[in-house]
């Protein structure tokens, strides 16, 4: 199968969407949402944009260098953000972000 050859990006990304929703929702648990305002956008950003990707290379798109180069920029931003962050939730966010951008970045 086409999607085979992005098999390693694949499971970045759903890792990546899982640490980004599960970022965002525990930032609307802190005490200070408003300080946590940009990590929860870029979360929603971020997680978005690796659902999307992870659906368009498993049915093999014609875009995956373009959209690859997009979600690296966003992945990298999004761990730019949580890493300012010392709660454990923004920490592993930015981890998985990094590794996600990364891989992007080797097909981009």
């Amino acid at each position: 199968m086409a999607h085979e050859k992005y098999q390693t990006l694949i499971e970045k990304l759903h890792a990546c969407m899982a640490a980004c929703n599960h970022c965002y929702d525990a930032c609307l648990e802190e005490e200070d949402v408003k300080m946590m305002a940009g990590c929860i956008r870029l979360d929603r950003e971020c997680a978005d944009i690796c659902a999307y990707l992870e659906q368009a290379l498993v049915r093999n798109t014609p875009f995956a260098s373009e959209l690859t180069g997009v979600c690296a920029k966003i992945c990298q931003a999004c761990g730019d953000e949580c890493n300012k962050h010392d709660h454990k939730h923004c920490q592993d966010c930015a981890k998985a972000c990094y590794e996600c951008a990364e891989a992007c970045k080797q097909i981009a």
